[in-house]
C-alpha cells in the first residue's frame, strides 16, 4: 500500500512538472515573439509567468486537493489572460495555462463527485470563456469558436476523467462480485466435506464397530470355552483378535480422513507414513500368514509427506490383496528407495482353483495414487506367484 501511495505521488509530480514545462514553454515562444514585434512585453508578463507555473505545480498535491486546485487553474486562466491581453499586443486568450487547465479538468471528472464535479465543470467553462473575453472581446462570428474551445478544453477532459473513473469502480464492482461468488462457492464446498464427513461417519462407523464388538464377543467365548477344557482354536483366537483390531485401526483411518473432509490440520489427523509399515505388517502376520519384508535403502523421512502417505497406502492394499486373493501361505513385500525412484512391491502365491473376482477398486486406486506422482503399477504372474509392484518416479515428484 505505501508503495502505490509513492507510486501515485510520483505520478502526479510527473504531471505537474509536464505541464509546468509546457505552459512556460508556450509562454516563451511568446516572448520571442513580442521582442521582434514594435511593442514591448506587456507589464504583467514575469507575473503571468510565475502565476503559471505555481498553478501547475499545485496539480502535484494529493486527490482531496483537486477541488481547490481545479478553482486555482481557472483563476489563472483568467488573470494571465488579463495580464498578457489587449489588442495592443494581439493575444487571443490562448496563452497561458493551456496544458494545466485541461490536466485539472481531468482530475476534477476522475476525483470530484456530486455538486463539486458540476462546480468544478463550471468554473473550467467559464475560464475558458472568460480568458478569451479578456483578451479580445469576441465578435459573433466567433461563438462558434468559444464552442469548441470550451468543449476540447473544459468539457471533454472532465467527461475522459468521469469515465475513467467510472470504469475503475465498475471493474473493482465486478472483481467484488467475484470475491464474493468465490467465498459462496467455497462455504458451499465446505458445508458439503461436513455433510459427507457425518454420513460416512454415521454410515460406516456403525457397521465397522459392530464387526469390532461380534469379533471380541466370539474371542472372549472362545476364551471361556478353553478355560472349561471344552476345546477352542488358538488360530481362530488369534483371528478373532486381529478382526478386532483392524476394526479400530479402521475406525482411527476413518476418523482422520474425515478430519481432513473437515479441514482440519492437528497432528493427531496426520496420515500413516511408511516409518509405521511394522505395525501394518503385524496386522497381516496376525492373521497367520507370514510375511516377509525386504527393505532397501528405505529412508521415509527423506520423502515428500504426500508420496510417503501415498506409499503407505499402495503397500496397504496390495498386502489386502495378497490375504484376499492369495493361498495365504507366505507374502514378500519389498521397499526400495533410490535417487531416482520409489518401488512398492508386493508378491503372494497363487490359490488354486479359478481365480476370485473382486470390484477391482482396490488395484484402481493403486494405479491412481501411482499416477499422481508420474508412476505406474505392473501385476501379473512371477514364476509360481502374483506380484504386484507400484513405481514412484522421486524426480518427477512435486
Amino acid at each position: 500500500m505505501q508503495w502505490r501511495r509513492s507510486g501515485a505521488a510520483r505520478n502526479s509530480w510527473l504531471i505537474a512538472l509536464v505541464c509546468v514545462i509546457g505552459d512556460v514553454s508556450a509562454l516563451l515562444v511568446f516572448d520571442e515573439l513580442a521582442a521582434r514585434s514594435p511593442n514591448a512585453l506587456p507589464a504583467g508578463f514575469w507575473a503571468a509567468l510565475v502565476i503559471v507555473a505555481l498553478a501547475d505545480l499545485a496539480l502535484a498535491l494529493p486527490a482531496r486537493f483537486t477541488g481547490a486546485v481545479t478553482l486555482v487553474q481557472a483563476a489563472a486562466r483568467i488573470g494571465t489572460a488579463a495580464l498578457l491581453g489587449g489588442p495592443d499586443v494581439g493575444v487571443d486568450g490562448r496563452v497561458g495555462n493551456a496544458t494545466g487547465l485541461v490536466a485539472a479538468g481531468y482530475l476534477a471528472g476522475a476525483w470530484l463527485r456530486g455538486r463539486w464535479a458540476w462546480v468544478a465543470l463550471g468554473a473550467l467553462v467559464l475560464a475558458v470563456l472568460g480568458a478569451r473575453w479578456t483578451a479580445v472581446p469576441p465578435a459573433l462570428d466567433t461563438v462558434a469558436v468559444l464552442a469548441v474551445e470550451a468543449l476540447t478544453n473544459a468539457l471533454l477532459p472532465w467527461l475522459a476523467g468521469r469515465y475513467t473513473s467510472s470504469r475503475i469502480a465498475f471493474l473493482e464492482e465486478v472483481k467484488r462480485k467475484r470475491r464474493d461468488a468465490e467465498e459462496q462457492v467455497a462455504r458451499a464446498l465446505t458445508e458439503e466435506r461436513g455433510a459427507l464427513a457425518r454420513d460416512l461417519h454415521d454410515t460406516i462407523s456403525h457397521h465397522v464397530s459392530a464387526i469390532g464388538v461380534h469379533a471380541g464377543a466370539a474371542r472372549l467365548r472362545l476364551a471361556g470355552l478353553r478355560s472349561t477344557g471344552q476345546g477352542g482354536d488358538p488360530k481362530l483366537d488369534a483371528a478373532l483378535g486381529q478382526v478386532e483390531r483392524s476394526g479400530h485401526a479402521a475406525l482411527a483411518d476413518l476418523r482422520r480422513m474425515l478430519d481432513v473432509l473437515h479441514g482440519a490440520t492437528r497432528d493427531s489427523t496426520r496420515q500413516p507414513g511408511l516409518s509405521g509399515l511394522d505395525d501394518l505388517v503385524d496386522g497381516v502376520r496376525a492373521t497367520g500368514v507370514p510375511v516377509e519384508v525386504r527393505t532397501d535403502a528405505l529412508r521415509p523421512d527423506r520423502l515428500p509427506g504426500s508420496l510417503d502417505v501415498a506409499a503407505y497406502r499402495v503397500a496397504q492394499e496390495l498386502l489386502t490383496n495378497a490375504l484376499r486373493h492369495g493361498d495365504g501361505e507366505r507374502v514378500e513385500l519389498r521397499i526400495t528407495q533410490s535417487a531416482a525412484e520409489l518401488v512398492v512391491s508386493v508378491a503372494n502365491g497363487v490359490r488354486p482353483g479359478p481365480p476370485a473376482h473382486g470390484s477391482r477398486q482396490g488395484l484402481d486406486g493403486v494405479r491412481h495414487r501411482a499416477a499422481l506422482f508420474g508412476g505406474g503399477v505392473v501385476c501379473g504372474p512371477d514364476g509360481g506367484s502374483w506380484r504386484a509392484t507400484a513405481t514412484f518416479p522421486l524426480e518427477a515428484t512435486p
